[in-house]
Order: structure tokens, then sequence, then C-alpha cells
């Protein structure tokens, strides 16, 4: 081998060592960011026994959410709210298992049309009766956007002497809220009937961020 053709050869396989290792260290490092595990969507919570006290029949009142009532029918419940804000009601429906409550909501923002009229969402709520004799049940859980059930936690506690009314939270034809001063007439969508939801809060079942 001559002396020129040597250091070509010499030279490459110096360089081809150090462009292999740049292009591993690349591909190390993004590997590795790929590999970040996304957000969790599932509620990681386990059902358990619902106390013979328990019923998920009746109304639940948050100073986020209002009154929620719910209403059991066999394995399923079904239930509607209005936000202590007046602007928004939502609607959930799921299904049982003891003490748990896993449910799909979505919630109508009052007096408008279109595609952010509606937010929806998933979401659990966990039945407690507490130990203390004469003490208020609660529900607690959270809920998220779209296929998501966590994000935004959403608290309750049941209404004595209240029976559920969910149709009670509807607001009537001539109730109007946010409305815009003009309605594109030609192409608007007819308003929603009547937050979860859960309304839109990221911080909190429906928080004013959307649920």
């Amino acid at each position: 081998m001559n002396a020129s053709l040597f250091r070509v050869v010499t030279r490459g396989w110096r360089v081809l060592p150090s462009a292999c290792l740049a292009a591993s260290l690349a591909v190390a490092t993004f590997g590795v960011a790929c590999s970040k595990p996304p957000p969790p969507t599932t509620a990681n919570v386990k059902a358990g026994d619902l106390a013979p006290a328990g019923d998920w029949s009746g109304v639940f009142y948050s100073p986020i959410y209002g009154h929620l009532h719910l209403v059991k029918e066999g394995g399923s419940v079904s239930g509607k709210w209005r936000t202590t804000g007046g602007d928004k009601w939502g609607e959930l429906h799921g299904e049982v298992t003891g003490d748990l409550l896993k449910y799909k909501w979505v919630e109508h923002k009052i007096g408008m049309v279109g595609p952010g009229s509606t937010t929806e969402g998933r979401g659990y709520f966990k039945y407690y009766v507490p130990a203390e004799e004469n003490a208020n049940h609660e529900i607690k859980g959270q809920w998220g956007l779209e296929r998501s059930e966590v994000g935004n936690p959403w608290e309750a506690v049941r209404q004595r002497n209240m029976l559920p009314d969910p149709e009670s939270v509807r607001p009537d034809e001539t109730e109007k809220v946010n409305v815009p001063d003009e309605w594109d007439s030609a192409g608007a969508a007819k308003p929603a009937p009547g937050e979860p939801a859960p309304s839109e809060e990221k911080s909190g079942s429906s928080s004013d961020e959307d649920m």
C-alpha cells in the first residue's frame, strides 16, 4: 500500500468511529426522550364494598359544581349538575361497582352554540361513609378531558332530605347566559338542550377550565 493511500485509509478509519459515536449518542438521547411515559389517563383506583348505609341515588353538593343529582338504576348511574356560576350544566352516565363509579360526562355552556359550546371527558367517584355516627356521606374523585379519567378533583357532600331531580338543573328555553350579540342565523347550530361539567378549570372535576 503506498503512503498516500495509507493516509486516506487511516484518516477514514479515524473519522468513521467519531461519526458513528456522534450518531449513536444522538440515537441514545432521542431514545431516552421518546421513552418518557405519557401522563396517566386511567384512574388508579380499585372498587370496594359499598357500606350498607351508602346510596348512590341522591344529591351531592360541591362549591364549584353545585348540586349533582344522581340516580342509580341497576348497575348504572346517571346524573346532572349545574355549576354554582350558573353558566354551565352537565350530565354524566356510568357503571357502578361497589363504592366506585366510573363515568363519561359532557358539559354545556348555556347560551352558546358551535364547537366550543360543549366539553366532554371521563371521570370517577369513590363513595365514602364516615365511621362517625351521623356524619355526612361524601363522594370524591377526579375528572379528565376526552379519554382521560384524571387531572381535576371533584368532591361533593351528600345533602340530607333532598331527593334527586336531574331535570331541575337544565335551563329553560327562555334562559340566556353568555349569549353573543349577534347570531349567525345561516350556519349556527341549534343550542344545546336545556360542568363532569365538571367545569372548565383544570384545577378542579370540573373546574372552570373545562370539565
